[in-house]
């Protein structure tokens, strides 16, 4: 369903920064943002980026009005894989063939079909949007091989900015140091602990175990855990990691981003609509992702 987004970078040069320069020096984070976005999940920091979308996603279940919602439909108890997959599946077709394409019109058609089923105020909605844009942001710039650039930070924050548009979400702030303002407050308001929380929390941490031996599950659990801070910790009623382990966790990651940092660039596109996945394997249809049997207006 459509070819991914054109681009003219310089992907077959044997330079490190071949792709950073090119951004850089002639794209604009305005007019190329689709580009500028396809070209960092695809190329520089395919695995980073998944990470940093699945805990922006964590993030918003410290918040109990989003977590009601999300335990009344009981979908995360019963089909928690599928839910991960179709959410993986339609974000990153969207950042894969654009907001606008064949796809990526599905895809935000399908998640204004499965949102508007519920009770889902406004500003829990931008809330969820501000997280994509920010969480990517803070990972690379914690993590990464490399320093995420302002063109870069810029790009992701109007991209996101537009899917948000197309999804009917209202009063999306126009200055992305407003909408970082927006995202941090809100956490600081509503970030607090709820039975809910901890259940939808609980749920996508066995999503994550299940991908690995059950005797590894405590180390992955404490893993799980450093990367959450203490006030979404205590808004799940988590414990907090263990601090050696938390900080060989964070220490092992600062470690691969300098070794890829030495590495020859990716010289072909990872795309994650053409990994199998557990609940479809290879094959799926964008407009059949998502649940079509929980009730309308969960969590009122």
């Amino acid at each position: 369903m459509n070819d991914p987004i054109p681009t003219r970078a310089p992907v077959h040069v044997r330079d490190r920064y071949a792709i950073a320069n090119y951004i850089e020096n002639e794209l604009d984070p305005v007019r190329d943002h689709e580009e500028i976005v396809y070209l960092v999940g695809a190329y520089e920091y395919p695995w980073l980026l998944r990470k940093s979308l699945e805990f922006a996603l964590f993030r918003t279940y410290g918040v109990p009005h989003t977590s009601r919602i999300l335990q009344a439909t009981g979908q995360f108890a019963s089909h928690g894989q599928q839910r991960y997959d179709d959410t993986t599946l339609m974000l990153a077709g969207i950042a894969e063939h654009g907001y606008d394409s064949e796809y990526g019109q599905a895809a935000i058609a399908n998640m204004n079909r499965l949102h508007g089923r519920y009770n889902i105020r406004n500003e829990d909605m931008l809330y969820v949007l501000s997280t994509f844009v920010f969480e990517p942001i803070r990972w690379h710039d914690q993590f990464g091989w490399r320093k995420p650039t302002q063109k870069e930070r810029l790009a992701n924050f109007i991209f996101w900015r537009e899917i948000g548009k197309r999804m009917g979400i209202r009063d999306i702030p126009e200055d992305i140091d407003a909408y970082e303002a927006f995202n941090v407050a809100h956490e600081a308001e509503y970030f607090r602990y709820d039975p809910a929380n901890h259940a939808i929390g609980e749920a996508t941490v066995r999503i994550f175990l299940n991908w690995y031996p059950r005797p590894l599950w405590p180390l992955i659990r404490e893993v799980i855990y450093s990367f959450l801070d203490d006030r979404l910790l205590a808004a799940f009623g988590f414990p907090k990691p263990h601090g050696i382990i938390r900080w060989g966790v964070r220490s092992g990651l600062r470690l691969l981003a300098a070794i890829l940092r030495r590495m020859p660039p990716r010289e072909k596109p990872f795309h994650y609509t053409e990994v199998p996945t557990r609940t479809y394997g290879a094959h799926f249809d964008v407009r059949q992702l998502g649940p079509r049997d929980v009730p309308a207006q969960a969590g009122d």
